[in-house]
């Protein structure tokens, strides 16, 4: 795999910090999104005039309508609980990646204009006194710094588990975004893919007919690895499950074969499902721009397609910030849901979905298919810090790793401090996922990729499973640059998928 030139920082215990280099990952931040991709959104196509007075309200209209953004900005005492917990600053040295830097570049704006001694030493013009209380007028310095630096946070709340005042980075991060997107400068990246989504239903772009072909696809290679017909089924109606699901599972490996994996527990359980043509996307990058009108429209397709097929559920595959948009918003986004049964939740977890099978024992599985592997799990940080599973605490810690040890003889976690809430990011996430934006995803992926290094050295370790699309993408790529191989990342229910038997089916 041919690499691009990027200065990948050596592998070094998390616990180290690193020597500050101001400045040393300031520029031009991801390429800028074109009006085309602007406009369907609702925001300008360019920045606008007297922008700085628009950002200034539009970040005044946030404070108003979101009470958690105002506390944020108001409760840091700049203790440095945060500072060595974030996997850009650990992998880039820049001190703007530390989360309360990164937050300051909003919270100096928010000071100037929106508390008292802000509005007095500006209307004095005393820039001492501003300077004192940590105030900045809004101009192009600080735009140019917001779009660098907000684009170096994936969203990951790491931060936030060690803040003792519970100070979300992630909040901060979206309103600044949302902020730019309102005066014209939008990421290319997220914006375009949201609209391909209002335009298609997926953020491939993947009409019908692609979709379609696809799944046939995968009914055959799945009949012809184990003898049995079972159905990928699309815009079916009145089922028991619609599942959501991120467009990559359609198309991408490791992806591809957890969406197998998928079909095989559904065929398995006895239970009728369907994907959904208009709805075929599990994704919402609304929350990376930080935009909940568009999270909203996003989330209202997949109760039209809901209604329209007339199931009884909804089960989201693997993908870490669809599940944290549907476990935490959906229903106030897009519910009432009162319209599917109130015998199962909404909405349902693929994980979930097979571990109660495992616990009712409905699954049956030969786990040495998967003995050319030794497994470690990565908690993807949506699934992490902004969700459960079932309906104890921890589980979606504990449940992804039982369907995972189910299929798997060989498993071993990585250290304490590096998993479960205290995960790692992969680096990627938050709408980072553009080459673009490469070196500071190579760079974010240094810890990971460290506590990775220490359980193949301790246990032998050969492959890293995830349950999140864009953890799983990032890693295919991030990996060689580590010295590992792209193939090292796998679906949790690729796992499944392998171990699984079916009845009625072909054995060896």
């Amino acid at each position: 795999m041919a690499k691009a030139k990027i200065e990948v920082p050596e592998l070094k215990e998390y616990s180290v910090m690193p020597v500050l280099q101001p400045g040393v990952m300031k520029g031009v931040g991801p390429y800028v999104s074109a009006a085309e991709f602007q406009e369907p959104l609702g925001f300008p196509g360019e920045l606008v005039d007297n922008w700085e007075e628009k950002a200034v309200d539009k970040l005044g209209d946030l404070l108003n309508r979101y009470r958690g953004l105002r506390v944020f900005l108001d409760s840091c005492v700049r203790c440095g609980a945060c500072t060595d917990k974030c996997h850009y600053l650990l992998g880039t040295s820049d001190p703007k990646n530390m989360p309360v830097a990164r937050q300051d570049l909003l919270r100096q704006v928010y000071r100037r204009y929106y508390t008292l001694p802000g509005k007095f030493f500006g209307k004095m013009g005393w820039e001492w006194g501003k300077k004192l209380i940590g105030a900045r007028e809004m101009d192009k310095e600080v735009l140019d710094d917001w779009y660098n630096y907000f684009h170096q946070c994936s969203q990951c709340r790491r931060c936030s588990v060690f803040c003792p005042y519970g100070i979300d980075t992630a909040e901060i991060s979206m309103a600044a975004r949302n902020i730019m997107d309102t005066v014209g400068k939008g990421q290319k990246y997220c914006n375009q893919i949201i609209g391909k989504v209002f335009k298609i239903g997926n953020n491939l772009g993947l009409p019908e007919p692609a979709l379609l072909d696809t799944l046939e696809g995968l009914e055959e290679d799945i009949e012809d690895e184990t003898g049995v017909k079972v159905e990928l089924p699309l815009d079916r109606k009145d089922v028991d499950i619609l599942l959501i699901t991120p467009s990559a599972d359609f198309f991408a490996e490791p992806h591809v074969d957890g969406l197998m994996g998928y079909a095989k527990v559904f065929h398995e359980a006895g239970v009728s499902w369907t994907i959904s043509s208009y709805a075929s996307e599990g994704a919402n990058f609304g929350m990376f721009i930080g935009s909940y009108e568009n999270m909203r429209e996003i989330s209202l397709r997949i109760r039209k397609a809901a209604i329209d097929l007339n199931v009884k559920r909804i089960v989201f595959g693997e993908c870490g910030h669809a599940w944290r948009v549907a476990y935490s918003f959906l229903n106030t986004l897009a519910g009432p849901f009162d319209f599917l049964d109130p015998n199962y939740p909404v909405p349902q977890h693929i994980c979930e979905f097979t571990y109660n099978l495992l616990q009712e024992d409905k699954l049956k599985f030969d786990k040495s298919r998967n003995d050319d592997m030794v497994l470690t799990f990565h908690d993807s940080c949506n699934v992490a810090r902004a969700t459960r599973m079932g309906d104890m605490p921890g589980g979606q810690f504990m449940i992804p790793r039982e369907v995972i040890k189910a299929a798997c003889n060989h498993y071993y976690d990585m250290e304490d401090e590096t998993i479960h809430d205290q995960t790692f990011c992969c680096g990627g996430g938050g709408g980072l996922l553009t080459d673009d934006l490469m070196d500071i995803r190579v760079k974010g992926a240094l810890p990971r990729m460290q506590s990775l290094k220490n359980v193949v050295e301790d246990h032998q370790v050969t492959h890293l499973a995830a349950i999140c699309a864009i953890c799983k993408s990032q890693f295919s790529k991030v990996l060689p640059y580590y010295g590992f191989k792209m193939d090292q990342i796998v679906s949790v229910h690729q796992l499944v998928s392998n171990a699984l038997i079916l009845t009625g089916q072909d054995e060896d």
